[in-house]
């Protein structure tokens, strides 16, 4: 069916047909229109190719501008830094202009077509897209869709009694229906803003805020609002990124009675925001950012008829890993790996660490077959990685504590939070290399995991907790900043220093990428599946390309761990494979392989 016959049919089965839904649709196509006749011709010549984000050449890393180069100018001049490594693909942190003072890290946007001026202008921002396009570098922005800054034009309006634009947010007179929706919608952040709906006493209204009273949900059952934030992101879109974050799309729709999460009418906005990009600017891939069970995450990949996103965060896979550090055993991993079946055109990006805190959401059902209490196991990890457990070698932090719930998320580094800077501190020279050793496999993992990886800048170089944000009344608050430190420039000399940290995961790290991108197997379209190998400590992973595997094994142990050969010689195509890594030769006519403490192995056949 033609996109826009169907963008039309999802159109009107969501907003009815008045004439008023008509005159709206027909100005969302002239919309459209004008977004193709503005698109550049050399980004119409990237249009031809549309899934480049399936190469197993694809190396992520995001990162805030300020805090990694300082602004847009002297990040354009840090192309060989991304080249040296192996990154093509650069994942930006908000970038949009935002509210003055507190803004969610930026996710308060003031407005979608200015740049945040402490960065820089929207020239320097179109320059940086030219010249890392020239250097074949993908880029990645944020675009906050669900709310806006209540300093964005829309609410200043509404705030000054414009009908009209208050119909472009969730308002009510009375606090009847809010108490109503505060029965069953959750809090997002109940220690720093409680309730989801904030009193404004100038208009006399209640208005549906999720996030914090200065983001504002945005109504998306007013068509209108649907085709602004349309006409937006086909702005971003020719400015020449290769992809945007839809942020929060989990909220983008409120009903009475519900959680007011993942709502069936958002796959149906999703559907008809991927429909207007393809008419537009097919090569632009849109990411989804959906923290929410596994379940309800695939659902935003859309079905085999109908994309909505071609890329999801594969936020299950960081808690897994987590888990399986902690607790030595990798079963979550192996079933959650098996569980979900994604559309042919959708793929993961995959990551370990991000700008965010880890929520520790988990296959309750899972853990519960293992004879674990769901809640315990949940008050274990949140324990052991906020640095309040026996023997834990984390020193992450706790986050949004609940005291009625126990509930609790965590924040650290990837170094911090996987024993670096505990044997650091305690000038532990032998925990130290374990630490880099588990730093090591969780790369590794992500690498080889059906997706592509997405680096969290600092991780290269082991950054550990920064506690300097205390210092600054902006972000004092919020204990997020504990792992969004600026980047050392100067101690990242140190990953050329034989015998430092530093040296010890950026070498590794490199070494993998370099192996990754010459491995077909890892293709984004390659069948994966977690083959179970008898031992609870020790991940395989086999993906399939062209009738040969390829397979990947991971000790999440400090101690050694054999595993039989007797399932890898009944799933692999050959008897012989080469550890890609090191070197090393595996020979399934022994009975056993055995595997040192946080060992991990990327084998091909021979």
């Amino acid at each position: 069916m033609n996109k826009l016959k169907r963008l039309e049919e999802l159109y009107f089965s969501i907003y009815n047909e008045s004439s008023d839904v008509k005159a709206s649709f027909s100005r969302l196509l002239v919309l459209i229109e004008n977004a193709k006749n503005a698109r550049k011709i050399d980004l119409k010549k990237l249009d031809h190719r549309k899934d480049w984000y399936f190469n197993q050449n694809m190396i992520g890393m995001t990162l805030y501008i300020d805090l990694f180069a300082g602004d847009i100018k002297k990040l354009t001049q840090k192309v060989d830094y991304f080249k040296a490594l192996g990154v093509n693909f650069i994942h930006l942190m908000p970038l949009l202009k935002p509210r003055d003072g507190e803004n969610d890290g930026g996710y308060a946007v003031e407005d979608y077509r200015q740049i945040d001026s402490r960065l820089g202008s929207m020239d320097d921002f179109v320059h940086l897209l030219d010249v890392y396009r020239k250097n074949n570098i993908y880029l990645c922005i944020d675009y906050v869709i669900n709310h806006v800054a209540k300093e964005h034009e829309w609410a200043k309006k509404a705030l000054n009694n414009d009908v009209k634009m208050q119909d472009m947010f969730i308002m009510y007179d009375t606090d009847e229906i809010p108490n109503q929706y505060n029965k069953t919608v959750p809090e997002v952040l109940p220690d720093k803003c409680p309730g989801n709906f904030t009193y404004y006493p100038e208009i006399k209204k209640y208005v549906f805020t999720s996030f914090s009273d200065f983001q504002w949900d945005l109504n998306f059952k007013n068509p209108d609002v649907f085709n602004e934030m349309a006409d937006h992101m086909l702005y971003l879109a020719n400015l020449g990124v290769n992809m945007i974050r839809l942020d929060a799309i989990p909220f983008m729709w409120k009903e009475l009675g519900t959680t007011c999460r993942n709502l069936t009418p958002i796959h149906d906005l999703l559907k008809m925001l991927h429909l207007i990009k393809d008419e537009v600017c097919p090569s632009v891939a849109l990411l989804g950012e959906a923290i929410v069970e596994p379940s309800e995450i695939v659902k935003y990949f859309g079905d085999h008829q109908q994309t909505e996103c071609e890329i999801m965060y594969n936020a299950n896979l960081m808690v897994d890993i987590f888990n399986s550090f902690a607790t030595r055993d990798v079963r979550l991993l192996m079933i959650d790996a098996n569980l979900h079946q994604i559309p042919a055109q959708g793929t993961w990006m995959n990551y370990v660490r991000c700008h965010d805190d880890i929520g520790w959401g988990f296959n309750e059902k899972a853990i519960s077959s293992f004879g674990l209490d769901p809640f315990s196991h949940k008050q274990f990890l949140i324990s052991f990685y906020g640095n309040n457990f026996d023997h834990t070698f984390s020193t992450g932090e706790y986050y949004q504590y609940n005291a009625l719930n126990q509930d609790a998320r965590t924040n650290g580094t990837l170094a911090s939070l996987l024993g670096l800077e505990k044997s650091i501190t305690h000038k532990e020279v032998f925990k130290q290399y374990t630490a880099i050793k588990r730093i090591n496999l969780a790369h590794a993992l992500i690498l080889v995991y059906r997706g592509f990886p997405l680096i969290y800048s600092g991780d290269e170089i082991a950054t550990i907790n920064d506690q300097s944000y205390k210092k600054d009344p902006f972000k004092a608050k919020e204990g997020r900043w504990v792992h969004r430190p600026f980047f050392d420039w100067k101690r990242s000399k140190n990953k050329d220093i034989c015998g430092t940290p530093e040296y010890a995961v950026y070498q590794a790290l490199k070494a993998m990428i370099v192996a990754r991108k010459k491995l077909p197997y890892l293709d984004g379209r390659s069948i994966q599946f977690a083959l179970d190998v008898s031992n609870h400590s020790v991940l395989c992973l086999l993906r399939r390309h062209r009738d040969q595997s390829f397979v990947s094994l991971f000790n999440f142990s400090e101690t050694p761990q054999l595993i039989s050969t007797d399932a890898l010689r009944q799933n692999l195509s050959s008897m012989e494979y080469m550890d890609v890594i090191h070197g090393r030769k595996l020979i399934l006519n022994e009975s056993y392989i055995e595997l040192s403490p946080y060992e991990y192995i990327w084998a091909k056949p021979i």
